[in-house]
């Protein structure tokens, strides 16, 4: 049972949370119907993703099984068999459909788009520079147009753009990860047999482009939170002041993947305190300041021109 657990890679799940973005910054969260619609959203998306990882890992075993770590995972390992896990996966993923069929059907179609672009990703798009970590952002993207769709929210340009930036960021660091796993030991050269595109990706080239998203991707929540139509719907000139709480995650991130301390951005978000206090402070944050942010801003505004008076 363990394997066919570890199969599933319910870690990977904490990818999901995006779909929760639409509920928080459509001001829904307070809502029990929408927060249940959300979680039911949230589960179909963890079978898809997790049909897909099976689907990988049956696609992939024989370069995992290169892999330092990957070579540890149950098809790779050897500890299930290619027509039980097909099986389980067939079986999850007609589940997971069927339910987001049930759901809603805007998020149906969704979750079909993302099904067919990992699909691709598994079978094409991850062995072409490049256009394979575009792809992981775009699965972010989907993600979170997803919860937006399912709670019937505007779908915000900004939505799409800071969610894009940041996991172009992640996408990078995890090929930085998975270089890094290779660095130093005698059979380095295997590296492009695990995964074809780290014959060109180099350790300079991936610091460059995670320090070149990693600026996008702050750059873009400013740019959001000091956007006029931000501050028109929430009321709000604060949601600005929590950029410090960003910059510091990001950083950190950067930080882990260049000491080689996480094999990607599933292992920051689950085991690094830090990064981990920083994004509950940052949600909180925004939570009060979407939903109680005018109130403050004026309260604390009427105390300044008392003071001044």
């Amino acid at each position: 049972m363990s394997a066919f657990l570890q199969l599933l890679r319910p870690k990977q799940w904490v990818k999901n949370v995006f779909v929760f973005a639409g509920l928080v910054f459509g001001r829904l969260l307070l809502d029990s119907g929408a927060l249940l619609t959300s979680l039911l959203g949230f589960a179909c998306l963890c079978a898809l993703s997790s049909t897909i990882y099976i689907f990988n890992d049956i696609h992939d075993r024989e370069e995992d099984r290169l892999h330092p770590r990957k070579c540890k995972r149950p098809l790779a390992a050897g500890r299930i068999s290619v027509a039980a896990a097909a099986l389980c996966g067939v079986g999850l993923g007609l589940a997971g459909l069927a339910a987001s069929w049930m759901l809603d059907r805007g998020f149906f179609l969704v979750a079909v788009a993302y099904v067919v672009l990992q699909t691709l990703y598994t079978l094409l798009l991850k062995h072409i520079v490049l256009l394979d970590v575009i792809a992981i952002g775009a699965g972010f993207v989907l993600r979170a147009v997803a919860g937006a769709v399912l709670v019937h929210v505007e779908i915000s340009h900004w939505l799409v753009v800071c969610t894009f930036t940041l996991c172009l960021f992640m996408g990078f660091s995890k090929r930085r990860c998975e270089l890094s796993a290779f660095l130093g030991q005698a059979n380095g050269g295997d590296a492009g047999r695990h995964r074809r595109t780290l014959t060109s990706y180099t350790v300079d080239l991936l610091n460059q482009m995670t320090t070149l998203t990693a600026g996008i991707a702050v750059v873009s929540f400013m740019l959001y939170a000091t956007d006029e139509r931000t501050l028109s719907v929430f009321k709000t000139h604060y949601l600005v002041y929590t950029l410090p709480l960003v910059v510091y995650a990001v950083f950190r991130f950067a930080l882990l993947v260049e000491h080689g301390r996480v094999d990607g951005p599933d292992d920051v978000m689950l085991r690094d305190p830090p990064f981990q206090a920083a994004m509950l402070l940052w949600t909180l944050s925004v939570v009060v300041l979407v939903y109680w942010g005018a109130d403050l801003e004026r309260t604390v505004n009427a105390y300044l021109t008392s003071g001044r008076g």
